[in-house]
């Protein structure tokens, strides 16, 4: 301890602080608080500066890929027949090379044909399209048969009697349904 006794008759150390000391110290603590809250706006805003500058970044990013996938689906559209047309390019000069003989025969305008069917039936398999030719008394399919007419037979009711035109198939989806006649009701 210090050697100073206690005087009870001289001013406390806390001693209660003038309307100036009272002003100043207040002001003070605003000014620590106006510093804090400058500081931490300033945080604020270079984060906010930081989050806009990577909200853009991935709005370009989301802009582009769907101008890449748009492009894409363009391009497929565009391009996406290129295989199919090229299988049935050997059709054609098939074709062209029968035109182009004068004095055919029969025989060999039949063997050309003939030849000209199977490349045909080839470029169509290897593309996915197959043929839908339901044989006689098969069940009638209305997603794959079109019915023209309905005949009296002596087959079950509701049965394909003949095919009048073949239908096509492309990956399960029809291109164009057989078109048949039907077994009436007896």
């Amino acid at each position: 301890m210090s050697d100073q006794k206690y005087n009870p008759f001289t001013a406390p150390a806390d001693a209660p602080m003038s309307p100036e000391e009272i002003d100043a110290a207040q002001n003070a603590q605003t000014a620590d608080e106006m510093n804090s809250l400058k500081a931490e706006l300033e945080e604020l805003k270079a984060k906010n500066a930081e989050l806009a500058d990577q909200y853009l970044r991935a709005k370009a990013d989301a802009e582009n890929m769907r101008r890449r996938a748009d492009e894409e689906v363009s391009k497929a559209r565009k391009f996406g027949i290129e295989s199919f047309a090229e299988s049935l390019l050997p059709v054609a000069d098939s074709l062209d090379a029968a035109l182009s003989i004068e004095n055919a025969t029969n025989e060999q305008l039949r063997e050309g044909s003939d030849a000209t069917r199977r490349q045909l039936a080839s470029a169509l398999e290897r593309n996915k399209v197959v043929t839908i030719a339901p044989a006689a008394g098969a069940k009638f399919d209305p997603h794959q048969h079109q019915a023209i007419s309905m005949v009296p037979a002596e087959q079950e009711a509701n049965t394909v009697v003949s095919v009048l035109q073949k239908g096509y198939l492309i990956a399960d989806r029809v291109l164009r349904p057989a078109l048949v006649t039907v077994a009436a009701p007896k």
